[in-house]
């Protein structure tokens, strides 16, 4: 039977593609929003992957969630931690708001999600668990401390957990990408962008499907001797 896999912001951007690669490969896919239900809703007519709503930010959201996969598509297997947001400015214009939101949504859910898989994954000996960081996270980047710090959050976290799953059968990696070209990249200024990608080894920005091959690397059956592992997926722009 095919492993069952939540990703979570799975139905745009890097999220997307990773949910139809994991499709493709035969994983039975649940592909988490929070927000955008006319998106989802084509996602869903498009692909035929299972979409489900709510906010990873909410601990009792994502446990009731996990608990509906679970009886709509059987026991989670892999979970992508992918959802993520940017609310940038300098610190001394940085609101509490833009602080926490960015915290909860690509931080605290990455706790939130794995908290909910990994008794039944402990129990079952086998679980993959790949958290979507960002060489922001490794580098860090000017107007980012929220973003930066959540990113950077989500490398210990991984290394972390990691330990603590080894002898169960549960990996648990990151994934930095780059700069991908996704709408959030290109919402960037059309100058700033090119001083970006100038500053790129591989001389372009990076697909959506080059960070999904690599989830596809680390939630293999045969992945299971890579675990708390960064690979980082830039195009050569900073080496970690």
């Amino acid at each position: 039977m095919s492993k069952v896999a939540i990703v979570t912001g799975g139905t745009r951007g890097i999220g997307r593609e990773i949910s139809q690669s994991l499709a493709r490969a035969g994983y039975r896919v649940a592909a988490n929003f929070a927000h955008n239900a006319e998106a989802a809703e084509a996602f869903n007519r498009e692909t035929g992957i299972a979409v489900y709503q709510w906010d990873v930010c909410h601990f009792e959201a994502c446990a009731e969630n996990v608990a509906r996969i679970t009886q709509d598509l059987g026991p989670v297997e892999v979970l992508v931690n992918n959802a993520g947001i940017t609310r940038d400015a300098t610190m001394h214009k940085m609101s509490l708001d833009d602080w926490q939101a960015v915290i909860d949504t690509n931080l605290t859910s990455c706790f939130n999600m794995a908290r909910c898989v990994i008794e039944s994954m402990r129990a079952r000996g086998f679980g993959r668990i790949v958290n979507i960081g960002s060489i922001n996270g490794q580098a860090g980047q000017y107007g980012q401390v929220n973003y930066a710090a959540a990113k950077s959050g989500i490398h210990g976290f991984t290394k972390a957990l990691a330990q603590e799953g080894a002898a169960k059968g549960i990996t648990v990696n990151a994934v930095a990408p780059g700069y991908v070209d996704t709408d959030m990249v290109r919402s960037v200024p059309p100058a700033v962008l090119e001083k970006i990608i100038a500053r790129i080894p591989a001389g372009r920005l990076g697909r959506a499907a080059d960070i999904a091959r690599t989830v596809l690397f680390l939630v293999a059956d045969d992945a299971d001797f890579i675990t708390g592992a960064t690979l980082s997926v830039n195009g050569g722009q900073h080496m970690y």
